[in-house]
């Protein structure tokens, strides 16, 4: 019953530009313009990623010489005199993987402020790159999309309803449900499945029920939700 999240694998960039950690200043500013891209991973000569070196990292040389005597100030400062990739990068680095769920690479991406994030396979080597604007365009779907796949692939296959029970309203990414099932305990399975699908914002639940099966195995009385 459970319905498979979209993961980064739908999403993500695959052809993955890397620099080698001997790579010059130059060569990494001059890789990144030239595929209009702003950061890399930086992968060691088993292809294995050891490190991210972004346009931020590159831009501390523009503050060389700044800063305070703390121990930060000081491996900022070492890192603003980097003349290679390996000593700019930032290591190590945040990764996700490919069938890692969308929401929980987006929650991955904004704990630690990132633009974007590699992809890696189960040896640590990028096999992708996924960036803000990859997670943000699963919610780019059609709203007459996301309202087949409700009621196909959830209230018709997954829950066994009768979709003349079940309405399905669809309105800029938002999910109204509206209806009745027959046990209370289907209500918030519509609603966790109903927001595992792609392009999904929100679901404002307003399902009723015929019975209430929470004293199970024990009958209980029935009931409705108010």
């Amino acid at each position: 019953m459970q319905m498979k999240r979209p993961t980064v694998e739908t999403v993500m960039t695959s052809d993955v530009v890397t620099v080698s950690p001997d790579d010059s200043f130059k060569d990494v500013i001059t890789a990144l313009a030239d595929h209009e891209i702003s950061g890399a991973p930086v992968v060691d000569e088993g292809g294995r990623l050891i490190g991210v070196v972004t346009e931020a990292d590159l831009l501390r040389k523009a503050a060389a010489g700044q800063g305070g005597p703390g121990r930060r100030q000081r491996l900022e400062r070492q890192r603003s005199e980097a003349t290679t990739a390996g000593e700019a990068m930032s290591s190590p680095a945040v990764t996700t993987t490919a069938d890692t769920a969308v929401a929980e690479a987006a929650r991955s991406m904004c704990r630690h402020g990132f633009k974007r994030l590699p992809v890696v396979d189960p040896d640590g080597r990028p096999v992708g790159i996924v960036s803000r604007a990859d997670l943000l365009s699963v919610f780019l779907r059609a709203d007459a999309e996301i309202h087949d796949e409700v009621i196909h692939e959830i209230v018709i296959q997954s829950l066994w309803l009768d979709p003349a029970e079940v309405e399905v309203d669809v309105r800029d990414g938002v999910v109204t449900l509206r209806g009745r099932v027959p046990v209370a305990s289907l209500v918030p399975i519509a609603e966790r499945l109903t927001a595992s699908v792609d392009g999904v914002v929100r679901v404002i639940n307003r399902l009723d029920y015929d019975e209430d099966d929470s004293a199970r195995p024990h009958r209980g009385r029935a009931g409705r939700r108010h």
